[in-house]
């Protein structure tokens, strides 16, 4: 099997290489896919009189994709009772989302997701526990309770009201901030069942405002609680890689909500600034602070850019709450009872024309660790690679990124690659967080046409095989892996 998947590594990236007749941005008529795979409608309804016109004049945006996934661990330790265990998976679907055309400056969306899962790249139902990226391909929930593969989901579905450069939307819906993110790298996007503003009225600035009431992951059915984590039933609430497993139904409950506030700003040449605020009532808050200044040198521009995260513990619980891995996993941790944390991230950015170089760092108090189960990764645009976590408490990483578009250097239509080398310093003395590792993680991307987008995904992981438990006997256990991810997207 991996002897085939070396092969099968090997042709995404000579199909990748051999397809010229592209462009480098994925652009058609009615859509652009950007780089985080946000979708930016170029081409809306216009505004009608009549209700009938309302629905008759409305849009339809159709996409076909594919998500296919191979994890290969380095030692499998399934047989002795571990958690690892080689595991492949795939989704083939489409969505189909109608918008209607504004009437007196309302209108509706709704969106339909499926993700059908191919008998011959999947693990058996068994074994589903073992699935790791690919398992947002289909509902481990629904396939454990022996109803099988493959989900059909509303996604998206919300009414909306624009006045001037504000929209107001209620509904399910995606929220793009810097905690909450639709992440749509698979087959169907993270939504929030919410009441969200967002406003550009004010000259060069964005405001955005949301109420959220439940969230949808991508691998769930129905919507569940913001942030709590059910031991008995965690595939139903939430099960997001980066929930506090501390934070139980039994100790907050199940009907928390999440409010969100962001401000950014371009008053000042060159400069974005934002300040963020989030907050699950009587649980934990979060306010970020962040900045982007453009320094341009000939062609070339330099950006440096900081964020800064001060996270606050509401709770009060007198119970661990520490640890995103639960409260039985706070050894090492300097308040075991406490979310107080915070995050330092810094970065700086080299780009000139077709090239992108980047060097991050980012650290993490020795604290609580961040929480942030709503896909807005703290670390995100700074160290975070593919498939990360690196946001537990006194971890420091450390990042280089390079990319090059050769599609807009006029090289090789269409195709562009980006390669990262991540060195993640995780705490020792913490049970619970995984020994040190280097992270090399490659794009490699190939536009054909202007409605089809080709990505080979690469990640390779090296563990420390011989980190020390607390004990003074135990290892902590060697995760290293290689991961390969190949997607298609078709917008029509």
């Amino acid at each position: 099997m991996k002897k085939n998947m070396i092969k099968i590594a090997a042709g995404a990236a000579a199909v990748l290489l051999m397809s010229t007749n592209a462009h480098a941005t994925l652009k058609s008529e009615k859509v652009t896919l950007k780089g985080n795979m946000v979708v930016k409608y170029n081409k809306l309804p216009s505004s009608v009189d009549t209700l009938k016109e309302a629905f008759t004049e409305g849009m339809f945006y159709g996409r076909i994709r594919s998500n296919m996934f191979y994890w290969d661990w380095s030692q499998e330790d399934y047989a002795s009772g571990g958690k690892q265990k080689d595991n492949k998976n795939m989704g083939i679907g489409a969505s189909l989302i109608y918008k209607s055309a504004p009437l007196k400056g309302i209108s509706g969306t709704i969106g339909m997701y499926t993700s059908q899962n191919p008998s011959f790249f999947r693990m058996d139902a068994q074994d589903v526990k073992y699935s790791k990226s690919g398992k947002d391909t289909f509902s481990r929930s629904k396939v454990d309770s022996g109803l099988g593969y493959g989900i059909t989901v509303l996604g998206q579905g919300y009414l909306q009201y624009d006045l001037a450069k504000t929209s107001v939307k209620a509904g399910r819906q995606m929220i793009e901030t810097v905690f909450t993110k639709s992440n749509d790298t698979k087959m169907i996007p993270n939504t929030f069942d919410a009441i969200a503003l967002e406003s550009n009225d004010i000259p060069k600035t964005k405001i955005q405002l949301a109420y959220i009431g439940k969230q949808k992951l991508r691998d769930h059915i129905n919507a569940h609680d913001v942030i709590a984590f059910n031991p008995s039933d965690s595939w139903n609430e939430n099960d997001d890689s980066a929930i506090n497993k501390s934070l139980t139904t039994t100790l907050v409950g199940t009907n928390n909500k999440l409010i969100v506030a962001s401000v950014t700003n371009k008053s000042i040449k060159n400069l974005k600034a934002n300040v963020s605020y989030a907050s699950v009532p009587g649980v934990v808050s979060n306010v970020t602070l962040e900045a982007h200044y453009a320094i341009p040198i000939g062609s070339m521009k330099i950006v440096p850019g900081v964020r800064y995260m001060q996270q606050m513990d509401n709770l009060n619980a007198g119970s661990n709450v520490a640890s995103l891995k639960g409260a039985s996993s706070t050894q090492g941790y300097t308040n075991p009872t406490s979310l107080d944390s915070s995050l330092l991230a810094a970065r700086l950015d080299f780009k000139q024309g077709a090239f992108l170089g980047r060097l991050g760092y980012s650290k993490i108090a020795d604290e609580a660790d961040i929480v942030a189960p709503w896909r807005g990764f703290p670390t995100g645009g700074f160290t975070r690679a593919m498939a990360q976590y690196n946001w537990y408490a006194n971890t420091a990483t450390y990042m280089v990124r390079l990319g090059y578009d050769f599609g807009k250097a006029n090289m090789l239509p269409g195709f562009s690659i980006m390669g990262r080398y991540a060195i993640q310093d995780f705490d020792d003395t913490k049970d619970s967080v995984a020994a040190d590792s280097t992270v090399i993680h490659i794009d490699a991307r190939q536009n054909i046409g202007k409605d089809m987008e080709l990505k080979f995904r690469l990640g390779v992981v090296t563990a420390d095989n011989s980190t020390v438990k607390s004990n003074g006997t135990s290892i902590k256990t060697d995760y290293s892996y290689n991961e390969y991810r190949l997607e298609l997207n078709y917008f029509f």
